[in-house]
């Protein structure tokens, strides 16, 4: 996954790159079934563990679950987010 953002910052034009690479196992656990599969399982066992309090549908847009979910899959899946300013 890569991602371009262009930014102004006063006055001045900024570019930021986001790049993620994963790698799949194998043919069952592929790069797809680690990159959408383990989020979803990390939301559900924050949600089971009382890590997410917002009940109902809830787009993972708000620090207090992004965050955790992003921290847990950089340290204990090596899935991570390289961020480069130009």
């Amino acid at each position: 996954m890569h991602h371009v953002m262009n930014y102004t910052l006063d006055n001045q034009a900024f570019t930021m790159e986001s790049s993620m690479v994963a790698i799949g196992t194998d043919e069952v656990y592929t790069a797809m079934a680690k990159t959408v599969g383990l989020p979803a399982a990390i939301a559900t066992k924050m949600i089971l563990t009382g890590g997410i309090k917002k009940t109902g549908v809830v787009i993972p847009v708000t620090p207090d679950i992004y965050l955790p979910v992003l921290n847990e899959l950089e340290t204990k899946f090596d899935i991570r987010f390289i961020e480069t300013n130009f």
